[in-house]
């Protein structure tokens, strides 16, 4: 590149070596002048350098509104995955690229995941005779969510009996949708055991209540004697008071006047009153 400076008015040797140097550091000086002026000024100026937008959330909106949305924003958008998540309504944005808060440039494609129509399923796994602990780590792996626990009468503790899914029986291996609830029925490992209420003295009145009251049954029912006076009580009960217990277990009772004495014959009672049974 040869540069002529006298158009410029100057006038400058180049047969000395003063002279040469001044023209090759002028000669410098305009290529970086115009070098500046091409990438700070020029460039930016068709490149729109420096202008930015700042990325919107898109993550919740239907996919419906996302286009118009985000043109209002001069932005674009491509669907580019679709997965499922219970925690979003049908056909909505779950998932953006870039983030929400991102810079990017005008007309920036903006990359969305969708949330299914339908939930995809999953096998039930089989969870009988396994612990509750393991029950509740399975099924967050099958993507299912654990319900209620209903406790049964059981010889092991916290051991799964049985599967439901709204009230109903499941058996291992059908198809359920992902994130359906699935309740527990567990074994209590007979941990439901208690004492035996004393009900000597009481009339058979009182003694149904606090027997019934203590989620038992009542048995046989053995009259002794006349027990068509004022008042009749219980002589004796079977289990004995303080005897443990389960949940759901029955009181015979010996019901008659105060006083009465109970002999070895009336241990196999023979008149017995369907109404303690009630």
């Amino acid at each position: 590149m040869k540069f002529d400076f006298r158009n410029l008015g100057l006038s400058l040797k180049t047969d000395t070596l003063g002279g040469l140097l001044t023209h090759l550091i002028l000669a410098g000086a305009l290529i970086i002048v115009v070098s500046l002026l091409y990438f700070y000024a020029y460039l930016p100026h068709v490149t729109n350098h420096g202008e930015s937008i700042t990325v919107p959330s898109v993550e919740g909106l239907p996919i419906t509104k996302v286009e118009d949305f985000l043109a209002s924003h001069d932005l674009r958008y491509e669907v580019n995955d679709s997965s499922y998540s219970p925690d979003y309504p049908p056909l909505t944005v779950l998932k953006q690229y870039p983030a929400a808060g991102a810079k990017v440039k005008e007309n920036r494609k903006i990359f969305v995941s969708v949330n299914r129509k339908n939930p995809p399923t999953v096998k039930m796994p089989d969870l009988i005779d396994g612990s509750l602990t393991n029950a509740e780590a399975v099924l967050r792996g099958s993507e299912l969510k654990r319900g209620r626990i209903r406790l049964v009468r059981g010889p092991f503790l916290n051991v799964v009996k049985e599967m439901q899914i709204a009230g109903n029986k499941v058996v291992p291996g059908v198809l359920v949708p992902k994130g359906t609830v699935v309740d527990l029925v567990v074994m209590d490992g007979g941990s439901n055991k208690l004492p035996a209420p004393n009900v000597l003295g009481f009339s058979f009145e009182d003694a149904k209540v606090n027997i019934l009251g203590s989620n038992l049954n009542i048995g046989d029912v053995t009259l002794l004697g006349d027990t068509t006076g004022l008042h009749p009580v219980i002589l004796k009960q079977e289990p004995t008071p303080g005897e443990v217990i389960i949940v759901g277990d029955v009181i015979n009772l010996w019901i008659g006047q105060e006083g009465t004495e109970v002999t070895e014959d009336d241990e196999d009672p023979d008149d017995l009153q369907q109404d303690g049974q009630e």
